[in-house]
């Protein structure tokens, strides 16, 4: 009778944002997945800490280095975390700017993401596609802010410079392209038998497993929880907006593609709304040049393209924070990694943790 017994692998990095950073330690019997560990703190920089010996404008830039695939999302959170504490009104202006930025940044994330899953299972030129959709974006957040990559494009009080008319005539022309552009992609990747074979039934979490770990984003609504905090807590002006929240129910990793897919489609529809609706006027509210918040603690929240992103800061008065934790969604939905790979095998492991899209660089804050 032939003998076999469980044995250890260290698989990774082969997700682009895992490169060196990020191995999972699999605990498999033939190719079969008992258990799958994270590890993490390869990449660990002491972020928190470093916030709190700089002042309140000086943590901004380090936001930027968490997510660094979505900065425009970490800006907006911290300034309105601080904002919050300073009591502070912004333009309206400025309002629509950020949602505009916020929801550009979406979509080019969930581009990545998009990308990097059709990579990770083989598909080179789709991974191209999607990152000429988000080249276009990137033009634009250039245009704005000067910056392709470190946007640091929102500031406390409201924006750093109002845009120009070219930027509005680049924002409606990749609104109007769009579909053409995601159409492309779709046709080369979404009816791909092989690709469906992939992910269909693969890498699944239930909707419960996936609130008990506290996850969060696409990761959990592809599990059936319609949870999204632009509209189940709204900042900003997201109440204004007409839009829906895709929900999946499989909780595989098909549903994490493809409810991406459809929120790239809304987030087009809020953009398109607020370059409609958005008015004249200053981009940037009062706000004193040394910013020193009364004493107190402000936690505040908001959707990212990787789920809830969330500043808790404690001040003493002081120009600098006394405390900030970053609430990461990478950091907690990588614990649901271990219910989705388990009994499954090993080259489905490769199909999660491209679906579960994680940053490390949030994740080891």
């Amino acid at each position: 009778m032939l003998k076999t017994e469980v044995y250890s692998l260290n698989m990774g990095p082969q997700h682009p944002s895992t490169h060196g950073v990020l191995r999972v330690v699999l605990d498999l019997d033939g190719e079969i997945v008992q258990h799958a560990r994270p590890d993490i703190g390869f990449l660990h920089r002491g972020i928190e800490k470093l916030m709190e010996s700089r002042t309140y404008a000086q943590v901004n830039p380090y936001t930027d280095r968490l997510d660094y695939v979505s900065s425009m999302s970490n800006n907006l959170a911290y300034c309105l975390a601080v904002e919050k504490l300073l009591q502070v009104e912004i333009p309206e202006r400025a309002e629509y700017l950020r949602v505009i930025m916020a929801e550009l940044n979406r979509i080019a994330s969930h581009c990545i993401c998009q990308g990097s899953v059709a990579n990770d299972l083989g598909a080179i030129t789709a991974f191209i596609y999607a990152f000429r959709i988000r080249e276009r974006i990137l033009d634009l957040f250039n245009m704005a802010c000067g910056a392709r990559m470190t946007y640091h494009y929102i500031r406390i009080g409201g924006v750093m410079a109002d845009i120009t008319e070219d930027f509005i005539k680049a924002a409606w022309q990749f609104v109007n392209d769009y579909p053409g552009l995601i159409g492309l992609f779709k046709n080369l990747v979404s009816d791909n038998e092989i690709f469906r074979h992939r992910l269909m039934g693969t890498g699944v979490i239930s909707g419960e497993r996936a609130l008990a770990l506290g996850i969060s984003g696409p990761v959990l609504r592809a599990s059936g929880v319609g949870f999204d905090l632009r509209k189940e807590d709204p900042y900003s002006i997201y109440d204004r907006f007409d839009f829906d929240v895709p929900v999946t129910q499989n909780g595989d990793n098909w549903d994490r593609y493809i409810l991406r897919l459809d929120e790239m489609d809304q987030s087009i529809r809020i953009i398109r709304q607020a370059l409609e609706k958005m008015s004249e006027g200053p981009v940037m509210a009062k706000v004193p040049k040394i910013i020193k918040p009364p004493a107190g603690e402000v936690y505040h929240r908001i959707e990212s393209p990787r789920g809830e992103l969330g500043f808790y800061i404690v001040s003493d008065g002081s120009t600098k924070p006394y405390r900030i934790h970053v609430r990461r969604p990478s950091f907690i939905n990588l614990s649901g990694v271990d219910d989705m790979c388990r009994s499954g095998k090993l080259s489905d492991v490769v199909a999660v943790l491209a679906t579960v899209d994680p940053i490390l660089g949030e994740v080891d804050c």
